[in-house]
């Protein structure tokens, strides 16, 4: 069976190739990029490494060719990937693709705020309408970014936050890239979304604590609304469409669009999620 990842040269698809080395016969691997070179060392462990570009039909073709199971890995471009995800469904449906695993967000729903909800949907609705099979990889917010935060907040004494009293259930790449390359190469998971989570949900005051615990002084919970703290990211240099990003993202766990905890690492994996502060004390196995 040859399994393919999309985007396999940037930090998840790198990941996800690496659970697929360790895991199956590197000979099934496939691997696509726009960077080949980035990924000769996978190339020298026996993955097939093509050239692919979502602005290049053709280069599609070409990677998808006698691809079964394709992990189609989101890209970072918020407001453009709609017509790029959709030609790299169209290209696998047209090279015979039975099943397409995409990594999307949680409750990709019209009132949820998160800016990046409109192009996952739209890319989840595109894979329903294709005649692939498909399965949904509803990761939460990544535990690395809130590393920042957090040291921020133990170097000031104060986390600030638009959350409320919202929580997110943080989940590290590496879990959600390791579910990504199990779904991928157990075979299964037909028509099924999945919720990829942390092992607890955790509010601004439990990220508070953990500021605390690294400072040894009490951290203060600063609750702006989104306007204020759009302005505090953007005085602390940050651009302007990141800072509305993540002020979107408060506006989502303040709504409870990102507090569910399921066992789907745990379940897919055969091992539980990492603990953000496990991540923070770099004790993670």
């Amino acid at each position: 069976m040859s399994l393919a990842i999309s985007g396999a040269s940037g930090a998840f698809g790198r990941a996800a190739a690496e659970y697929l080395l360790h895991h199956t016969d590197p000979g099934q691997v496939v691997l696509t990029t726009r960077r080949p070179g980035a990924l000769s060392d996978l190339a020298d462990r026996g993955a097939d490494v093509r050239h692919a570009d979502f602005n290049d039909p053709a280069s599609l073709d070409a990677a998808f060719r006698g691809v079964e199971r394709l992990l189609l890995i989101s890209i970072d471009t918020i407001g453009d990937r709609v017509a790029q995800h959709r030609a790299a469904i169209t290209a696998a449906a047209a090279q015979g693709v039975g099943h397409v695993v995409y990594t999307s967000v949680p409750e990709p729903v019209p009132g949820n705020p998160a800016l990046v909800v409109p192009d996952h949907a739209d890319t989840e609705q595109a894979l329903r309408d294709s005649p692939m099979t498909w399965t949904f990889l509803r990761n939460n917010l990544y535990a690395h970014l809130q590393a920042g935060s957090i040291a921020q907040a133990a170097a000031t004494g104060h986390l600030v936050t638009n959350g409320g009293a919202g929580a997110a259930a943080y989940v590290s790449r590496e879990d959600c890239a390791a579910g990504a390359g199990a779904v991928l190469a157990q075979g299964g998971h037909e028509n099924r979304a999945y919720d990829v989570t942390g092992p607890q949900a955790l509010t601004a005051d439990d990220l508070a604590a953990l500021a605390t615990r690294r400072s040894g002084r009490e951290v203060e919970v600063v609750h702006l609304d989104d306007d204020a703290y759009t302005a505090a990211l953007r005085e602390a240099g940050l651009p302007e469409p990141v800072a509305h990003l993540l002020a979107t993202f408060g506006a989502a766990t303040r709504g409870g669009y990102l507090s569910t905890v399921t066992p789907v690492v745990a379940d897919l994996t055969g091992r539980g999620p990492t603990a953000l502060a496990e991540l923070l004390d770099g004790t993670a196995s």
